[in-house]
C-alpha cells in the first residue's frame, strides 16, 4: 500500500475518530500492527489553532511512523492554509474530511455535506493539493443519500486534481451509522480510478476485513469502531490474512493492554481529564467480557482518581476471572 511516496507497512489503517483516535490510542493501535493511524479531525479555522483541545488533537509526540493529519472545513483558502500549517508542524500526509455525517458538522456544510456541492469539492481539493508538497488524501461517503450516490464522480474528480488516495465509507450521509455498510459502490469506484482506494465501514473482525479486501479489490481497509476496545484487531487481521486463523487475547492480556492504555491517557491529558477520557474506553473493553455488579460498575465510572480507576479496573478483571472459572 502506497500513498504518494510513502510505503505503508501493511494495508490496515486506523480511522480518524473524534474524541477517540488521540495520541495514546494511535500509539497503541500501531503497536498492534496498524500500518497508518490518522489523527482526529482538526478544524481549518485558524482561530481554533491555539485552543487547548485542538493542541491535544494535533499532538503527535512519541509516535513512530507516518503522521496523517485530517482537516475539516468548507473554505478552500482556509483549508489550504490549514494543510500548510500542519505540514510545517510535521505532517507527512494531509487527509481531507468529506465523510463525517455528524449533524453539527453538516450543519455548516462541512464533512459529508460537501458531497452535495461538487464544484466546491473541486475547489477545496485543488487548493489543498497545490498548497503542500506532501500527499493529500480524501475521505468520503458513497454519496448524500441512496438516490444521490456520486462517489465515482467525486473519485474521478479527486484523481484528476492529484489526490493520492481515497477512503470510502460504505454508507451515504443520510445513513449516518445506521444499517449495514454496502461495498458495491466501493468496488465500482475501484474499477473506475487508478489511485489507491481504502474501504471503510463495519470492518469489525478479521473475517470481515478479508471479505471486504477480496470483494472490493480495495488497496487497504480502514478500521474505526471495530478497534474500539479491540486495538489488537490489527494484529488479528494480519494473522488471519496470512494464516487463515488468529488468536484471541486472554483476560490477562486484555488487562495488561487496558492498564497500558489508561496510564498513557493519564500522562497525555493529566489526571482529571485522563480519567474521564478513559471511561468510554473501559466500557468498550469490558462490553464483550460480561456485566459487572451495578455497585462495582457505578464506582468504576464515577471515580475521578487515576489510581482508584486502575484499582477498580483490576478488581473488575478479578470478577471476570472468577466468573469465567465458575462457568
Amino acid at each position: 500500500m502506497q500513498i504518494g511516496s510513502h510505503v505503508l507497512n501493511n494495508q490496515l489503517i486506523l480511522a480518524p475518530m473524534a474524541g477517540i483516535t488521540d495520541q495514546p490510542f494511535r500509539v497503541l493501535c500501531r503497536q498492534f500492527g496498524a500500518g497508518l493511524a490518522v489523527s482526529e479531525m482538526l478544524a481549518s479555522n485558524p482561530a481554533l489553532r491555539d485552543n487547548k483541545r485542538t493542541l491535544l488533537k494535533a499532538n503527535h509526540s512519541g509516535e513512530n511512523g507516518l503522521r496523517s493529519v485530517q482537516i475539516l472545513g468548507t473554505d478552500p483558502a482556509q483549508m489550504a492554509d490549514a494543510a500548510l500549517f500542519n505540514q510545517a508542524r510535521g505532517a507527512d500526509i494531509i487527509d481531507i474530511n468529506m465523510g463525517c455525517p455528524a449533524k453539527k458538522v453538516c450543519a455548516v456544510a462541512a464533512g459529508s455535506a460537501l458531497l452535495k456541492n461538487e464544484d466546491l469539492v473541486a475547489k477545496i481539493l485543488d487548493a489543498v493539493v497545490k498548497a503542500v508538497d506532501i500527499p493529500v488524501t480524501l475521505k468520503i461517503r458513497t454519496g448524500w443519500d441512496a438516490e444521490n450516490r456520486n462517489a465515482i464522480k467525486i473519485a474521478q474528480l479527486a484523481e484528476n486534481i492529484g489526490i493520492a488516495a481515497l477512503t470510502i465509507h460504505g454508507r451515504t450521509r443520510a445513513c449516518k451509522f445506521n444499517g449495514e455498510a454496502e461495498y458495491d459502490t466501493i468496488q465500482q469506484v475501484k474499477q473506475n480510478v487508478s489511485i489507491p482506494i481504502i474501504a471503510n465501514g463495519d470492518i469489525t473482525s478479521p473475517e470481515k476485513a478479508a471479505f471486504v479486501l477480496n470483494y472490493t479489490r480495495a488497496d487497504a481497509v480502514m478500521i474505526g469502531r471495530g478497534a474500539q476496545g479491540k486495538p489488537w484487531i490489527f494484529q488479528q487481521i494480519l494473522q488471519f490474512l496470512s494464516e487463515k486463523t488468529y488468536d484471541n487475547p486472554s483476560l490477562a492480556e486484555i488487562q495488561t493492554t487496558m492498564q497500558q492504555h489508561l496510564e498513557q491517557l493519564y500522562r497525555f491529558y493529566g489526571d482529571t481529564m485522563g480519567v474521564r477520557m478513559a471511561r468510554k474506553h473501559i466500557g468498550w473493553y469490558f462490553e464483550p467480557l460480561g456485566k459487572l455488579p451495578i455497585s462495582q460498575k457505578n464506582a468504576l465510572y464515577q471515580t475521578e482518581h487515576p489510581s482508584q480507576q486502575l484499582a477498580l479496573v483490576n478488581a473488575a478483571f478479578h470478577f471476570f476471572n472468577h466468573e469465567q472459572a465458575t462457568e
